[in-house]
């Protein structure tokens, strides 16, 4: 999972211990419980694909020329099998590779979603991490939006851009409850209204055009919401609700991770658990390489807004998961565990997935349940959030690579991707949720059809450059820190700039151990200075006691802000 972390466990001990994988693993001793299926909405318009929406390169060989290619893959060593014919080695093509799903699919047509990307809510953050006393700079897109709080606590979401010259508002502070632009001192309060122009005569009125675009911006169980049309009238009822987050008793532990990769490529591998055993082996006792097998995957609905279903690993039949996917980037694995006793027990791995531009996402990754372990209580939040990253660092090189291959070779993934029935239901899923809505999307991959981004990427290679962009589209809490490199594959960067949690440890951490330093140079220099051997012993076993505390403090800040390195390609 880079975003999909390993495999949720059925128990309440490991449930919370395996916080941040997605994929809950199963125990045959319990029961699962079904929650209640939505109805699917009825798809809107049938089109021909006999005229494909985009040239396919000559260069590029497609899935039927690819099948005249003769390959194979051993999963076993076993005697060499008699050679099959063409025909029959589709046919056994068809046996695992997932196929069409419908008979419009079949003959060719493609079914399309009345769509518009911009008529959707978008979680921007979340509520406890936003600054009380500074503006945040956020995506959506391509969209920069400058998000605060007002002096009486209240969320107000603009245009990230000054009017009078196109400064970031996100760069500048907070006076009186009033957002300011650092380049003049313009400041804006409620509705993006300008209240003050130093530079303007005392008998001059500020202009109409003053103003700023702004956004109507909701906080809905802890997350803040945007909406991000401005012609269509905000939409409450397609703010996402989540009900086991509504329940009783219900605790969750919630991170926020920016990363380097399409939002849609971000999707994907959190709806993949077939990865997790391999790619987060021993991440902790959750996932375990041998434990990769076939899965099951039973898809219950289909609708314009998303997909819905069960899963299960082959070797525990009554063990399931419920996933669903929901317009326009909100992921939840589920569920309803009966204990011995026969209290019922609800499990969510929730994630909520914003495309900040071309290549780029962000994520919040949140996980709870009814019921919580002790043990769970013994490790403080900060551990888990570390932990959190090093998953998402353990797929970030595969979804890196996938994200620039699909910008290369500009085709749908149908003719890059080999989607196994047994492991890619839901990812096959997605790609063709996609062809019915991409042309909504400002672009898009989906699985018959592709639109590239009509706009290039910005890209600042200048140093200076590089720095204050980085600098501006960070929540002003990180900056720019001396000891960290203005770069997003950075684990500070991608993580702890935007929680208070981890921004608050590390800082105590640090401030420990120069506390810690100065006390062992002080009582070294002591033990030195004074005559008596117990003051010597004493002092010098200070000196020690405090060496380690500063040993301590420097590991956990490494903890907190290094990428993990796998250990076959550690120097």
């Amino acid at each position: 999972m880079s975003s999909s972390p390993s495999s949720f466990v059925s128990s309440p001990i490991q449930s919370n211990m395996a916080l941040f994988h997605p994929f809950l693993s199963h125990s045959a001793s319990l029961h699962h419980l079904p929650p209640t299926p939505r109805q699917p909405r009825p798809l809107k318009l049938l089109l021909s694909l006999s005229s494909p929406p985009h040239p396919l390169r000559p260069l590029i060989p497609t899935r039927r020329q690819l099948s005249t290619i003769k390959c194979g893959a051993v999963a076993d060593i076993k005697p060499p099998a008699p050679p099959l014919d063409e025909h029959q080695e589709e046919e056994e093509d068809h046996k695992v590779l997932v196929g069409p799903t419908s008979e419009a699919e079949r003959r060719g047509e493609r079914v399309v979603a009345d769509y518009d990307w911009t008529e959707e809510w978008y979680p921007l953050y979340l509520t406890q991490d936003i600054p009380d006393d500074a503006p945040l700079g956020l995506t959506v897109f391509d969209k920069q939006l400058v998000l605060y709080r007002n002096s009486s606590g209240e969320l107000q979401c603009y245009q990230d851009r000054c009017p009078h010259r196109l400064a970031k508002l996100s760069e500048g502070q907070l006076i009186d409850g009033r957002l300011e632009c650092l380049y003049h001192g313009w400041q804006f309060e409620a509705q993006g209204k300008c209240v003050k122009i130093p530079q303007l005569p005392a008998d001059a009125k500020i202009p109409k055009s003053a103003c700023l675009k702004t956004y109507e911006v909701r906080d809905s169980q802890g997350v803040a919401w945007v909406w991000m049309s401005q012609k269509t009238p905000p939409n409450p009822s397609k703010i996402p609700w989540f009900e086991n987050f509504a329940r009783p008793g219900f605790q969750d532990t919630s991170t926020t991770h920016e990363l380097p990769y399409d939002h849609s490529i971000l999707l994907e591998n959190l709806m993949d658990p077939a990865h997790v055993p391999i790619s987060h082996d021993r991440t902790d006792w959750s996932a375990k390489r041998e434990d990769a097998q076939p899965l099951r995957f039973e898809v219950t609905e289909r609708s314009d807004r998303g997909f819905a279903g069960w899963w299960g690993k082959t070797s525990d039949p009554s063990a399931k998961s419920f996933l669903r996917f929901e317009a326009p980037c909100s992921l939840q694995n589920n569920r309803e565990i009966v204990d011995k006793d026969g209290e019922k027990h609800y499990f969510t791995g929730l994630f909520l997935c914003r495309p900040t531009g071309q290549g780029k996402s962000m994520l919040i990754v949140r996980f709870g349940g009814t019921k919580r372990s002790p043990l769970a209580k013994l490790f403080p939040i900060w551990y888990f959030h570390q932990n959190a990253g090093k998953v998402f660092e353990q797929d970030m090189g595969f979804l890196s690579s996938q994200n620039e291959v699909l910008m290369k070779e500009k085709v749908p993934t149908k003719e890059l991707y080999l989607n196994l029935k047994s492991s890619d239901t839901w990812v096959a899923e997605y790609r063709r949720w996609m062809d019915k809505v991409g042309h909504g999307m400002p672009y898009h991959f989906g699985h018959s059809t592709i639109s590239l981004p009509k706009e290039p990427a910005v890209v600042e290679h200048a140093p200076a450059g590089l720095v204050a962009g980085v600098s501006a589209s960070l929540p002003a809490k990180g900056g720019i820190g001396s000891m960290h490199a203005p770069n997003l594959a950075n684990r500070y960067f991608r993580h702890v700039v935007h929680c208070k949690i981890c921004r608050n440890v590390v800082k105590a951490f640090q401030a420990w151990q120069k506390a810690l330093t100065a006390i062992a140079v002080a009582s070294t220099a002591l033990a030195i200075l004074v005559s008596g051997r117990q003051w010597k012993a004493l002092l010098l076993v200070s000196s020690a006691i405090c060496s380690a505390g500063v040993y301590a403090c420097s590991a956990a800040i490494a903890l907190n802000t290094t990428n993990f390195i796998r250990t076959h390609r550690r120097l």
